[in-house]
């Protein structure tokens, strides 16, 4: 469900999903900083191969497209990072 308080664009609830389950399953601590992070390859293969979510290659780079482009996630190095909204 999107959060309106939340100052991010809203998305689709299937790329919501896909957003969880990266920062459940996949995400570690970035070179001893603590912004999680997970490589762009790890996460498309995440994406792709998790029981709780069935998506075809294409959907799961246009997630991770569409987090990008959003603001739910920024890379740095290939690295997928996790961004933390100030409330």
């Amino acid at each position: 469900m999107n959060d309106f308080t939340d100052p991010r664009s809203p998305l689709p609830e299937w790329i919501l999903d896909a957003y969880d389950i990266l920062c459940t399953h996949s995400l570690t601590s970035a070179d001893g900083e603590d912004v999680p992070s997970v490589p762009r390859e790890r996460a498309f293969e995440v994406l792709c191969s998790t029981d709780e979510l069935t998506l075809e290659p294409e959907d799961a780079d246009y997630a991770l497209t569409r987090l990008l482009e959003r603001g739910y996630l920024y890379e740095v190095d290939g690295e997928l990072r996790v961004t933390i909204p100030d409330h």
